[in-house]
């Protein structure tokens, strides 16, 4: 790890900022990109704004890359937003918002830099999604939908890419404390209080999934669940589809009594 050359955007707050610490921790050479990047990186952490709906941002990234690095060892697609609401409270401007950021931030970032992972023959592509995007809470439409989408393209990219020696995974994190939540917008404001007060709440920090991610990537796996909630709950979906189900009918029920 201490000779790799890494790109993290989100880099300047939540997991992104646990995952440039680590990184530099460990000696590796990381670029933190961020609408805000931090004033006072670690030693070997170098501060770049970048805003990943932007294809300017992320082709002036990577000629940085190519220019100060020579190439890149692994991409980190993890700047994204909060969102959700129910069904009919959640206008398609939110959407249209949400999937801006999270995914096509995640897309914008994998084409800038397939190229060169192609052309060394090595890499790899780390995509934030979220336990949500498995195991799809009720009243959070539009994050599960968007996270479901980064795990599909997180797969097809691992896929994809695999013959040219590049690899891929998807995080899918459950609850941790984050600051995510500050971007938490939209017209369910009661829904949106209960799921910052589960982050608030979660006894997960930000550090401990990012030591758990670097992990995960040691081994190689494409798809990390990061805590052991995600583990169990996606164990549950797989293993006992009825009980996953009435669990889920009851949070829906539970949603549906906040609504009132």
């Amino acid at each position: 790890m201490s000779a790799q050359r890494v790109l993290v955007t989100g880099g300047a707050s939540g997991l992104g900022a646990a995952l440039v610490r680590r990184y530099a921790a460990a000696g590796a050479r990381v670029l933190s990109c961020d609408l805000r990047p931090q004033q006072h990186a670690p030693a070997g952490v170098v501060p770049r704004r970048l805003d990943v709906r932007s294809d300017e941002d992320w082709e002036a990234a990577r000629a940085w890359v190519e220019a100060e690095w020579g190439g890149l060892d692994v991409l980190v697609n993890n700047a994204g937003v909060a969102g959700g609401g129910r069904i009919e409270l959640c206008s398609l401007e939110e959407w249209r918002g949400i999937f801006e950021v999270n995914l096509f931030g995640v897309v914008r970032g994998t084409r800038a830099f397939v190229p060169m992972l192609k052309a060394q023959g090595s890499g790899w592509v780390v995509n934030t999604a979220s336990l949500a995007g498995l195991v799809p809470p009720p009243g959070m439409g539009s994050y599960n939908a968007v996270k479901a989408a980064v795990v599909a393209f997180s797969e097809t990219t691992a896929h994809e890419l695999a013959p040219y020696g590049v690899g891929c995974s998807a995080v899918c994190p459950s609850y941790f404390r984050t600051n995510l939540v500050d971007s938490l917008r939209g017209a369910d404001t009661d829904l949106a209080e209960h799921v910052a007060r589960l982050v608030r709440e979660s006894p997960i920090s930000a550090d401990d999934i990012a030591a758990a991610v670097l992990e995960g990537l040691e081994r190689g796996e494409e798809l990390i669940l990061p805590d052991e909630p995600a583990r169990a709950a996606y164990a549950l979906k797989l293993s006992d589809r009825a009980a996953y189900d009435a669990q889920m009918r009851a949070t829906a029920a539970r949603v549906r009594e906040r609504g009132r």
